[in-house]
């Protein structure tokens, strides 16, 4: 900790889009204190990508796969550490989020990947991961998580609000902050069905820019019939697992008609759950990867009734909010803090959250 009661905290984000890590480093209070450092990402090697897509249902060896994903994890701590010229043993706790392979919130049940224990004594830190559980364990979706820092990061910023912070990674979730008023829920897709299609289609790993879907037409039979999901019938706070829809609607559509229409599936999904919002924003500000896909921007940007930006015009750094958030909330772990409420997660009064791993030193050492 700091000499003004700060903690240094490295937060890891490997989100439901399955393509890579995410590290970033934050100074915060735990509560409106807040500084935000430098950041690091790393993708996925393919084969590795290709089972974590296949889980849980594939046959591999699931501890084996946990082990690789956590020192895959560990060698991002390092690399932002070495790159940005950290030293290590400055760094009060890392928030590791792990990589969720299934999140079944009517079973009251989630898993994400990632050893705390093997991560703490590599890094010789101390590490906060089963972020989800406890929430779920007092009534709650387990999800959205981050909106606790969304909070501080507009109010450390002082931007107007009420606002909507839309995260657009494997699927999109939403918070509204407005006074005392802290909202959220996960929407709908976001990218994980596009990337699925045009890697099958294209063998490309996602829509860079959105080209493939601007070359295409979206198909509104198909697109009816997506949102004809039961999920879109019930208000928020809600949350979903990144395999909750099917794109068989848009088989035997071309290439580009099918990203158009997944990307329009996105779009209209989002604009279904705006009215529901407590509150009306000012405007929609966007992280996550889908912030890169111009063409669903501009999806957005029609069907929604307040302007929409990206991370970047107000000066964050888009690809890092999500890893900020989980050493935001690592912090708020260790000093006890609610890391959801009832109006984000429906947990049945506000609760903390995470489990501590402290290093254990080597036999001998």
């Amino acid at each position: 900790m700091t000499a003004a009661g700060l903690f240094r905290a490295i937060g890891l984000m490997s989100g439901t889009s399955m393509d890579g890590i995410d590290a970033a480093l934050v100074e915060t209070d735990g509560d409106a204190q807040l500084t935000v450092g430098p950041h690091a990402s790393q993708r996925y090697p393919p084969d590795l990508r290709h089972v974590l897509l296949r889980l849980p249902s594939s046959d591999v060896h699931i501890q084996d796969i946990e082990q690789q994903l956590t020192d895959l994890h560990c060698e991002v701590v390092r690399s932002l550490c070495t790159t940005h010229k950290i030293d290590l043993e400055s760094i009060d706790v890392v928030g590791f989020h792990g990589q969720t392979i299934k999140h079944e919130p009517e079973m009251r049940r989630t898993r994400q990947l990632g050893d705390g224990q093997r991560m703490a004594n590599s890094l010789g830190r101390v590490v906060i991961n089963n972020f989800r559980q406890n929430d779920l364990d007092h009534g709650g979706q387990g999800a959205p998580l981050a909106p606790a820092y969304h909070r501080a990061l507009v109010r450390s910023c002082k931007t107007p609000e009420p606002l909507a912070i839309l995260n657009i990674g494997g699927v999109s979730n939403v918070t509204l902050i407005d006074g005392e008023l802290l909202y959220a829920c996960d929407c709908g897709p976001g990218n994980a069905l596009i990337d699925d299609w045009v890697s099958a289609q294209c063998a490309v790993p996602y829509d860079e820019g959105g080209k493939i879907a601007a070359a295409g037409r979206v198909n509104d039979s198909a697109l009816q019939r997506l949102l004809s999901s039961p999920y879109f019938q019930h208000s928020g706070p809600k949350s979903l697992d990144r395999n909750a829809f099917s794109a068989t609607p848009i088989d035997g559509l071309s290439p580009e008609d099918g990203a158009a229409t997944l990307a329009a599936f996105t779009a209209a999904a989002i604009a279904i759950e705006a009215p529901r919002l407590p509150s009306a924003p000012r405007e929609w500000v966007v992280v996550g990867g889908g912030r890169l896909n111009r063409y669903l921007l501009e999806e957005l940007r029609r069907r929604l009734a307040a302007p929409l930006r990206v991370a970047e015009n107000l000066g964050w750094i888009g690809a890092a909010v999500e890893a900020q958030a989980f050493a935001y909330l690592a912090v708020r772990s260790r000093l006890n803090l609610p890391l959801s409420w009832p109006s984000t997660t429906g947990v049945s009064e506000p609760v903390t959250g995470g489990v501590r791993w402290n290093p254990i030193p080597a036999a001998g050492a």
